[in-house]
């Protein structure tokens, strides 16, 4: 029975570690990743936004994997939905 106690005693602050790791990195990261993910499913024409890039401009156009962004009169980037930072409210 002594031997169990000392292997449990062992590994324990092994786990306590995995655990605390779990809690305070990987479940907040994937929280944050689902939210970013929803957001780039969500964009639509007309949608104010920021790129990763800091790039203000307008939705014009939306394809699979990209969008038409306007950025000032007559001049519109294409770019994929992964460099979209933000929608502005």
């Amino acid at each position: 029975m002594s031997d169990v106690n000392q292997i449990v005693g062992a590994f324990l602050p092994l786990i306590i570690l995995i655990v605390i790791f779990y809690f305070l990195l990987w479940r907040p990261q994937a929280q944050e990743q689902k939210k970013r993910k929803a957001m780039l499913e969500s964009l639509k024409k007309g949608d104010e936004i920021v790129t990763v890039g800091g790039i203000h401009g307008t939705i014009t156009a939306l394809k699979k994997d990209t969008v038409i962004v306007k950025i000032a009169d007559k001049v519109e980037i294409e770019l994929d939905r992964s460099g979209v930072g933000s929608v502005r409210s």
